[in-house]
């Protein structure tokens, strides 16, 4: 088995996983915030997309496949194949 010895592979893999807390990553966690943020500053009102996905650009760098996976999976567009509560 490989050691992780460089901070870098420390860090990007502490990235990936999900806190115990709560279960989302930091970058499930940004877009969380984000949503947040911009929600009060719409006044509650639906966010478009594309402002969200630019404010969640302006904290950390992801593409837009993969912001877009996240929005799906917060959003219960997509199964998560490893859940045990969800039936076939």
């Amino acid at each position: 088995m490989r050691e992780l010895s460089e901070p870098t592979e420390l860090s990007e893999l502490s990235e990936l996983l999900p806190d115990a807390r709560d279960g989302l990553n930091r970058k499930e966690r940004i877009v969380l915030y984000c949503l947040m943020q911009t929600q009060k500053e719409f006044r509650d009102r639906n966010v478009p997309t594309i402002t969200l996905y630019g404010r969640v650009l302006e904290h950390i760098d992801m593409g837009e496949a993969e912001f877009q996976h996240i929005l799906a999976k917060m959003t219960g567009l997509t199964r998560n194949s490893d859940d045990p509560t969800r039936s076939d």
